[in-house]
């Protein structure tokens, strides 16, 4: 975690907290929400929303923005795509410079943090953004709190499971998916015997990493602590796990780069009979050609490590609003429309995400295979550090495990490595023993 923030990023959020408290030129001053939620019908304003969605979602957004608009005839909305790979630079280059920031943003998990760290985001506690808030995953809702205060509100969830070809266990003669690593690569041996199918390919990415280091016990950092602990015993155990499935040949060796891809082929080609992977994916699989009948794709949960537990983390995006919009209640009233169950339920059934609220996944919606097994994935599943720049930390993290994996070095090397590397430049009030 950085000490502080630059002298230009102070200036401007000291910026922010002028023009938040200004409210010219908008519908409302208050930030609290209270108009929102007394007077829901008497909110207007213009809404402008950054939408880091693919270009294939859209029109089901568009869909839900029109509703929203039919139901609150005052308030307009501007939804503008953005390029997931852009918006979170230029979110904050918008919000430092309080020109051009939009009222509500969709952000990914790993960006709440630090965009609140910089003072770029409301707090939504006790407004309509949050209305119903018991019923949203505690997953989910884990990763919109920072420092006490909720600053977003879940939009869509994911999470890592074992996905398998189920004509290749059942040709292997392996009758239910195996629920530790242990029994994982007992399985990928046996499949490789009996049907010369590779049992797995790993993804070398350290996301990945994080199935094999949870099921030792381990995590990347004690946050509370401020200890960085990827290096720790405990993952260390983890990140060997998977490396003595490349040593003994259970997983095909991870290609240098494009892991993901190289892992995704093989899978839905037919190749390798068993991954870790999520929900993300599914569509591509159906598109392969061991999964034109969609009935042989499997889902299961993460297998457990040693310690007999099994867990994975968590991400998705969150809905956040602008701490210097001058249409908050406004905003407040969008986001309570399109994070509400009946417009989850919707996406989820038109565009295959993954709810964040419980009452979304309603029979229609968990009458899809896939989505009631990632629910059930999602019951073992856990937040990443919730620290600002936390997705900073996997590009050194992907760098790492993808040398370990390929046995350029080791995993206590390569992970001590990564340790001193996160010290170094992202986490330096953080002890590394």
């Amino acid at each position: 975690m950085r000490r502080g923030i630059s002298a230009a990023a102070l200036a401007g959020v000291l910026a922010l907290a002028a023009t938040a408290c200004g409210g010219d030129g908008g519908s409302d001053s208050d930030s609290s929400g209270k108009k929102a939620a007394e007077d829901p019908k008497g909110v207007s304003g213009t809404v402008t929303y950054w939408d880091t969605s693919n270009e294939a979602e859209g029109p089901t957004y568009d869909k839900l923005v029109k509703r929203f608009e039919a139901a609150y005839p005052k308030i307009d909305v501007k939804r503008v795509p953005v390029s997931f790979d852009a918006a979170e630079q230029k979110f904050k280059t918008a919000a430092q410079s309080g020109k051009g920031a939009p009222d509500v943003v969709r952000t990914d998990v790993g960006w709440s943090a630090g965009f609140a760290n910089l003072g770029y985001l409301q707090p939504l506690d006790g407004t309509p953004a949050l209305d119903g808030k018991e019923d949203f995953l505690g997953g989910p809702m884990a990763t919109a709190k920072f420092k006490g205060e909720t600053v977003g509100v879940p939009q869509v969830t994911d999470t890592l499971g074992l996905l398998y070809n189920k004509a290749v266990l059942k040709k292997a003669g392996i009758a239910e998916p195996p629920r530790t690593w242990e029994e994982f690569t007992e399985a990928a041996k046996t499949i490789k015997k009996k049907t010369g199918v590779a049992g797995t390919q790993l993804n070398p990415e350290g996301y990945f990493s994080l199935p094999f280091v949870y099921g030792e016990g381990g995590d990347m950092l004690d946050v509370k602590g401020k200890r960085i602990t990827v290096d720790s015993p405990a993952a260390a155990k983890g990140v060997r796990t998977a490396v003595d499935m490349v040593k003994s040949g259970v997983s095909l060796k991870p290609a240098t780069t494009d892991g993901y891809v190289a892992m995704q082929t093989a899978f839905k080609d037919g190749k390798v009979a068993m991954v870790v992977n999520g929900p993300w994916s599914v569509t591509d699989d159906y598109a392969g050609s061991a999964f034109k009948d969609k009935a042989n794709l499997g889902i299961a949960n993460i297998p457990a490590g040693s310690t007999g537990k099994a867990a994975a983390p968590i991400g998705g995006h969150n809905y956040s609003v602008y701490r210097g919009s001058k249409n908050k209640d406004a905003s407040y009233l969008f986001i309570k429309y399109m994070a509400s169950a009946k417009s989850q339920e919707l996406t989820a059934k038109e565009i295959n995400t993954l709810p964040t609220r419980e009452s979304a996944y309603t029979a229609e919606v968990t009458a899809d295979p896939a989505k009631k097994a990632f629910r059930e994935a999602l019951s073992i599943a856990r937040s990443r550090p919730v620290i600002p720049g936390v997705g900073d930390l996997f590009v050194a993290y992907d760098q790492h495990y993808t040398q370990i994996l390929r046995g350029d070095t080791s995993a206590g090397a390569g992970l001590n490595a990564l340790s001193e590397e996160w010290h170094d430049k992202l986490l330096k009030d953080y002890r590394t023993d």
